[in-house]
């Protein structure tokens, strides 16, 4: 896999701090013996390495630590509880993974937001950034790209954008 991204970036002559990697936390990791040193590998040519849909699946908290990862992302489960309809444990529990997440040097990114409550509450929390049906659907690669310039094109969508304390990612 490595050679495979290094590949992916040589030809596209993407910066490897541009790329991403979502590992989801049902992968059973400890099975592969390999994963460890391939993550490292990927980490020192600049590739970011997301655990996605964190606090779901049956990994151990000490993942957080085994694996060089550069970003957290807290399942959309949490999130959708923190509106009216949530069971009121919802907060402590986003509140206690964000702060574990930046004790140990991560970004957080919040996904799933679908309400304006939700964006509000966790900014509050300090979440560093948000995804979710809110800022946008998904859509198709041609209407992405229609979507992308109409915003481009609205520099007071541009100056909102900067105002906020955390990045909308949709």
């Amino acid at each position: 896999m490595v050679a495979d991204v290094k590949s992916a970036l040589r030809d596209s002559g993407l910066n490897p701090e541009c790329l991403e990697l979502e590992i989801t936390e049902n992968i059973e990791l400890e099975r592969q013996e390999k994963a460890p040193a391939m993550m490292r590998e990927l980490r020192s040519i600049g590739v970011g390495l997301a655990f996605d849909d964190f606090g779901t699946g049956y990994a151990s908290l000490s993942y957080l630590t085994r694996y060089p990862l550069t970003r957290l992302k807290i399942d959309r489960s949490f999130v959708h509880g923190l509106s009216e309809q949530g069971s009121g444990n919802e907060r402590p529990i986003v509140r206690s993974i964000i702060a574990m997440a930046h004790n140990l040097g991560l970004q957080v990114v919040a996904e799933g937001i679908e309400t304006e409550q939700q964006a509000v509450l966790l900014r509050s929390e300090n979440c560093d950034e948000v995804q979710g049906f809110l800022y946008g659907r998904p859509m198709r690669a041609a209407e992405f790209i229609r979507h992308a310039q109409g915003r481009t094109a609205r520099h007071d969508d541009l100056a909102g954008a900067i105002d906020r304390p955390m990045r909308r990612n949709g």
